[in-house]
């Protein structure tokens, strides 16, 4: 889950992390008012989870209260990248000596975490890793050791930050690292990380990405889901308990049983699209080996939910849970779900007790369900339905 930069800077502070202050506002109004408790200048930020908001026009400084109420009607409600503005965070405007760079992450690749930090921040740090990559640092994070201060201050060395603030800035890291572990983070980054006019190092951005494998030791971090932007479909499946994404612009409800083989459906739907005007997978659910009816009814109450589903692709292999029970649990899906169930459903079915789940769907003779011996077969005749709009 990707925070917005108010509640990214709300986990610093929690954790030591120094910031700047500031407040959210959801009108004009509040915004000027934030501004005239804080005094001075301010800067109107907007809250969207996407960069490139200050050419966007979605960061602006106002130096009275009245000119906050100003450039906070001019921001709320702006289109950026596709994000609507709900929220402005009012900062307090920071006299910036330099601009520096840290972030810590997930490095999958190479299994390991890493540490990135560079002199030159404020900018891209993609456009900074391509243009000058010797300019940024890039240290493994040993995850039994971590991140103390004198690893911290190894980072600020090799990344040739300052003497002067070389210190405060390895103090600064440290509690970082220590907010990327304590919220089960993958992603922490500050960009930039100033110094200001008396030497004091603070993190006056912040982008923070939660694990969700990790909730369960986190239930504060539902209060953090904004309602407003999440999508509705994987906000349902997610109340049912079901692994799904909504994926854009795809006609083909997909299910399957294991992450593997539903990412190798996508795959395959995809490529049998190609011969039907383009049609594309709609989304990702893997209902695992638990394909009881109410499972099934549950995945497929969600992807005919979806107003861009055409066809649905149900690819399932028997081990553990054999194809007789799937094919059960699809036959009563489908009396649990009565007139909502609309759309035509293409089953593949293999594995343990493929036969006696072949004979129970061709016994059942529902008029929406189509089988198909084969993946590849089955994919066209899902994306072919789907290019039809039956």
């Amino acid at each position: 889950m990707d925070l917005y930069e108010h509640q990214a800077k709300d986990l610093f502070e929690a954790h030591g992390v120094p910031v700047s202050r500031g407040s959210v506002a959801v009108t004009p109004e509040e915004a000027e008012a934030v501004a005239r408790d804080i005094g001075g200048a301010v800067v109107i930020k907007a809250q969207v989870k996407v960069g490139g908001r200050g050419k966007a026009g979605g960061v602006k400084l106002a130096k009275t209260p009245e000119e906050a109420n100003e450039k906070a009607h001019e921001i709320l409600g702006m289109d950026i990248k596709g994000h609507t503005v709900h929220r402005v965070l009012v900062a307090e405007a920071s006299q910036i000596t330099q601009e520096y760079y840290v972030s810590f992450l997930l490095d999958r690749a190479n299994r390991t975490f890493l540490a990135m930090a560079s002199a030159e921040g404020g900018m891209e740090i993609e456009q900074l890793a391509a243009e000058r990559p010797d300019a940024l640092a890039k240290v493994p994070i040993d995850p039994l050791i971590g991140c103390d201060v004198e690893r911290a201050r190894a980072i600020v060395d090799e990344a040739g930050f300052p003497l002067d603030v070389a210190d405060a800035a390895a103090e600064v890291i440290a509690k970082l690292w220590e907010t990327f572990v304590a919220e089960d983070a993958t992603l922490v980054e500050v960009n930039p990380l100033i110094s200001d006019a008396e030497g004091t190092v603070i993190a006056l951005d912040g982008k923070v990405t939660l694990d969700e494998n990790a909730d369960f030791r986190h239930p504060g971090h539902t209060d953090l889901v904004d309602q407003r932007t999440e999508n509705p479909l994987e906000a349902k499946a997610k109340a049912k308990g079901l692994n799904y994404v909504k994926l854009d612009g795809g006609q083909v409800g997909i299910i399957g049983n294991g992450a593997g083989l539903v990412m190798s459906t996508l795959d395959v739907v995809a490529y049998a699209g190609e011969k039907h005007g383009g049609v594309k997978p709609a989304n990702f659910l893997d209902i695992g080996g638990g394909a009881s009816a109410q499972v099934m009814a549950d995945g497929l109450d969600v992807i005919l939910g979806d107003p861009d589903v055409r066809s649905v692709f149900v690819n399932v292999f028997g081990g553990i849970t054999a194809c007789d029970a799937v094919a059960n649990g699809i036959v009563e899906a489908l009396k649990i779900l009565g007139d909502a169930a609309t759309k035509p459903l293409v089953v593949r079915l293999d594995g343990n007790n493929v036969l006696e789940g072949r004979r129970i769907l061709d016994e059942a003779n529902h008029p929406l369900v189509t089988q198909v011996d084969t993946m590849d077969n089955a994919a066209d005749r899902a994306a072919e339905l789907a290019a039809a709009g039956v």
